[in-house]
């Protein structure tokens, strides 16, 4: 395996392992509180439905030509690389509030309790509820997977790294029936706001006819740029917090 697949591999799993501990807390907790089946049969469409998304996107994808698929790539890679590591920043900082899985499984069971009874049948919260997490976070898991894949021309490679991912937080979640509080998610979520930020610029550029000092290689240099503004971004706004008045310094959670 080339330096490049390893990387793909080691980015795609990390993001996709994000997002399936967060879809993974949002079910425990309906099936928990409600209805297991109902949340599985939730699960369960909302997984065709990303199928079917899966197989209209892929070919259409990797049917671009390879400038303008690592420039629409890179443009999309950027966007959302950005929102990743502006929160992470936020949240490292101490502007935001850290994501917490306990925290928000509490507060998806306690939205469950307090939706009525459960139905008979299928329940219809935990259905929807375990369908739209399950969808939401499974559409990045395949944005990620065919962005990366499809760049790389190498999606089956990315899909296996995705899949991996989600199948080892499912079967963790699934011993420990509770929420992955211990998975460090917000260190994580600050490496891949800096990976999907990195690959975005490089790729980006190459979409531009940017030709890139030593090819892939590059990556090495921009990956640490990134990474070392983003950490400086987190140390100016801490001595910024740190002389703020008192109602500034609070952490907010939006």
């Amino acid at each position: 395996m080339t330096g490049t697949e390893v990387g793909l591999v080691v980015s795609v799993f990390i993001a996709c392992a994000v997002e399936a501990v967060e879809a993974l807390t949002i079910v425990l907790a309906v099936g928990t509180t409600r209805s297991w089946r109902s949340a599985m049969i939730g699960v369960g469409v909302a997984l065709l439905a990303l199928a079917a998304t899966t197989a209209a996107l892929g070919p259409a994808l990797t049917a671009l030509p390879i400038n303008v698929l690592r420039g629409v790539v890179g443009g999309l890679l950027l966007v959302f690389g950005l929102q990743w590591l502006r929160k992470a920043i936020l949240r490292a900082s101490g502007l935001k509030a850290l994501h917490d899985e306990d925290a928000a499984y509490a507060e998806e069971s306690e939205l469950a309790r307090s939706a009525g009874q459960v139905e008979a049948g299928v329940d219809g919260y935990s259905f929807f509820v375990s369908f739209k997490g399950t969808f939401l976070e499974g559409l990045e898991v395949v944005f990620i997977a065919l962005t990366f894949g499809s760049n790389q021309r190498d999606v089956p490679l990315a899909a296996l790294a995705a899949l991996a991912a989600v199948l080892v937080v499912v079967a963790v979640g699934a011993a420990l029936r509770a929420p992955l509080a211990r998975v460090p998610e917000n260190s994580l979520k600050f490496v891949v706001g800096v990976m999907l930020t990195s690959f975005g610029i490089f790729w980006g550029g190459e979409g531009a006819h940017a030709h890139w000092p030593g090819s892939d290689a590059a990556l090495l240099v921009i990956v640490p740029v990134v990474l070392l503004f983003a950490l400086g971004t987190v140390v100016a706004l801490r001595r910024y917090l740190a002389g703020a008045p008192a109602a500034v310094q609070a952490p907010v959670n939006a």
